[in-house]
């Protein structure tokens, strides 16, 4: 039934859950199964003086934190037997770049953790989950 299947990662605890759920379901339908990490941009600022690191130690450490990241993902689908591909992009809005990131690669289904929040909290802040449902025009299975 589906055969490209996207996760995207944050290294949180909830997103464990999702990952393994995803495996799972690549691993059941014999499908390809696609991770993703969003890198925050570099916080420019007016007074480039004041920035306290510099840009390239910031871009490093984003990347190093992504690759840490998709490692997670890479290793579960791996011991499953799972094909896999993992790329991380730089990105203003994390739900913006997972719905074209699962556009650019055909996904039929996203695999996404809820982080759980609720009432006015989910009001005040949100959630990239919560964006992503709201945009995406295809399956998103919410792992909570």
């Amino acid at each position: 039934m589906f055969q490209r299947i996207l996760i995207p990662t944050d290294g949180s605890d909830i997103t464990t859950k999702a990952v393994d759920t995803a495996v799972r379901l690549a691993r059941h339908h014999g499908a390809k199964l696609f991770a993703i990490s969003v890198k925050e941009p570099f916080p420019y600022s007016a007074v480039s003086e004041m920035q306290p690191t510099p840009p390239q130690e910031f871009f490093d450490a984003q990347e190093r934190i992504a690759q840490e990241r998709l490692g997670q993902v890479l290793a579960a689908a791996r011991a499953e037997g799972v094909e896999i591909e993992a790329h991380s992009v730089e990105a203003l809005h994390a739900w913006e770049a997972i719905i074209e990131h699962a556009q650019r690669v055909n996904a039929d289904l996203l695999v996404m953790a809820s982080h759980g929040r609720r009432g006015f909290q989910a009001l005040l802040l949100g959630s990239e989950t919560q964006k992503v449902l709201t945009h995406c025009e295809f399956p998103v299975l919410v792992v909570r």
